[in-house]
């Protein structure tokens, strides 16, 4: 039976980003928010890494996550950072909160979890709905670069309580019509030489092409109104290996 962010996945999750831990994201994140009008939503908000950040720079933040083992330790590090956000299950593609945003920030591909177009253009839509006119989106995508069906990486990390988690992962499924790949992961934990705990997770990603989500946004009720490469701002994608960030606005 395969699960997706299970108790073990967000523990490594931390463990790997903690809070605060930035890929340029918070800094460029800060720097696009000055002045911002409203109150702030990020879906899949994960462990709270860039919410808590956002939160302690005065913002006022929502957040919400369809995984309740991400969300039991975003609580937890919210409560040891002193701050206490609305935090609500949910799902991108259908979640309905009866009111508008100022913005709304889904960072580092975490979109693309959303491997079907229907139900990505699905939370796009949604997005829009909970955004007021003039609102900004700012979503990071990126595309694949390194699809190698049966490829398996193996990541191990050492927990404060001196038990080891390994991750494995395996590429098993590529759908190049369609513009996703699957990978298997097999997280295990190990306390002293003994497999204490172990969980299969099905991790599909998907990905677009830089003009066609101009397209697909503007489709969705947005303008595009600026799309940079690994968060330098203004700076327009030219490698395929860079994160890309579109800034966009319900009209």
């Amino acid at each position: 039976m395969f699960g997706f962010y299970n108790s073990l996945s967000a523990e490594v999750y931390d463990l790997d980003k903690p809070i605060g831990h930035s890929f340029g994201d918070i800094e460029f994140y800060l720097d696009h928010l000055g002045g911002v009008n409203g109150r702030l939503l990020e879906p899949a908000v994960g462990t709270g890494r860039l919410l808590i950040p956002l939160l302690e720079n005065g913002y006022d933040v929502d957040g919400f996550d369809l995984s309740p083992d991400m969300l039991a330790v975003c609580r937890n590090n919210c409560r040891q950072s002193g701050v206490a956000p609305k935090l609500f299950e949910a799902d991108m593609t259908d979640f309905d909160l009866g009111e508008e945003y100022g913005t709304i920030v889904v960072p580092t591909g975490t979109f693309l979890l959303i491997h079907e177009r229907e139900k990505s253009i699905a939370a796009l839509r949604q997005f829009h709905h909970h955004l007021k006119t003039g609102g900004k989106l700012l979503l990071d995508v990126f595309l694949e670069t390194d699809i190698q069906l049966g490829k398996v990486s193996v990541k191990q990390w050492d927990c404060p309580n001196g038990d080891t988690i390994t991750l494995e992962a395996k590429q098993v499924e590529v759908d190049y019509i369609r513009q996703y790949v699957v990978s298997h992961h097999r997280y295990e934990r190990w306390r002293n030489g003994k497999l204490m705990e172990s969980e299969q997770e099905r991790f599909p990603t998907r990905w677009y092409g830089v003009e066609e989500f101009s397209l697909v946004l503007q489709a969705c009720g947005f303008e595009v109104k600026e799309i940079s490469a690994d968060y330098k701002r203004g700076v327009y994608p030219s490698k395929p290996d860079q994160v890309i960030t579109f800034e966009a606005v319900k009209k």
